[in-house]
């Protein structure tokens, strides 16, 4: 089966909407605070990764689209709740800082560069993945981005998704745009557009600011306000416009 190509533009001002007093959404909105930051249960399919369910149908489409031209959808990480994204910051901070001797706020820098701050990442939202191709052999962390270029082991993954994902409606998140700002480019991170860029529209209508500082983990205390406003204008907003 073939998807619609689905790509939306929003017309609103994401730092404006970001930073406000949240924007009155309802109780029962579709997207409620709690599930937007992983802090709430949803229901997720999958054998070997967890998707919603229209994001998980799609997936396997296009795995079995990828198949018959020799490329095996690999996912190596799916739907991740609030707890387990803010296991993964602070076993980093905690690396930077103690291990490292790094200074918290060149820890938290460095943790931005590829890590989201709990209850900001595009993974508890059950539409994003990050994939490789399962048939290759990579010895290392198989999500470097020299792998995925000219004479890597994931060239032909890379250039089959850049020619096939936008059919299924996946969406690369964070681009080799120079421009582009925020976290660094990601060439395995692909969003399922239909739902994410709803959700991502309900996001930036809450107090993002306000959120954070209500959140306590190792480095939190170090969030200031300027901190908060650059990232939510160039980590959550600094992605592929096709998803915003």
């Amino acid at each position: 089966m073939v998807r619609r190509s689905f790509i939306k533009k929003s017309s609103l001002s994401g730092l404006a909407l970001a930073l406000v007093p949240n924007m009155g959404m309802s109780k029962d909105s579709e997207y409620p605070i709690l599930e937007l930051m992983g802090k709430a249960d949803i229901e997720l399919f999958g054998e070997g990764f967890k998707l919603r369910a229209e994001a998980h149908d799609a997936f396997v489409e296009m795995k079995k689209a990828a198949y018959s031209d020799g490329i095996d959808l690999k996912v190596i990480s799916s739907y991740r709740n609030f707890n387990r994204q803010e296991s993964i910051w602070e076993r980093k901070y905690s690396k930077y800082t103690e291990e490292e001797g790094m200074k918290p706020i060149d820890a938290i820098d460095k943790i931005i560069e590829y890590s989201t701050i709990p209850g900001t990442s595009r993974h508890h939202w059950g539409t994003d993945i990050d994939i490789v191709d399962g048939y290759r052999k990579v010895e290392g962390d198989v999500l470097d981005p020299s792998k995925f270029g000219t004479g890597g082991p994931y060239e032909d993954f890379k250039k089959w998704m850049d020619e096939n994902s936008k059919t299924f409606d996946f969406h690369l998140v964070y681009t080799n745009d120079k421009k582009r700002k925020g976290f660094k480019y990601e060439p395995w991170h692909y969003s399922f557009a239909p739902i994410s860029v709803p959700m991502l529209t309900a996001f930036r209508r809450e107090n993002i600011l306000q959120l954070l500082q209500k959140e306590e983990f190792l480095g939190s205390e170090h969030f200031t306000n300027g901190f908060i406003k650059s990232y939510v204008q160039n980590n959550i907003l600094g992605i592929n416009q096709e998803l915003l």
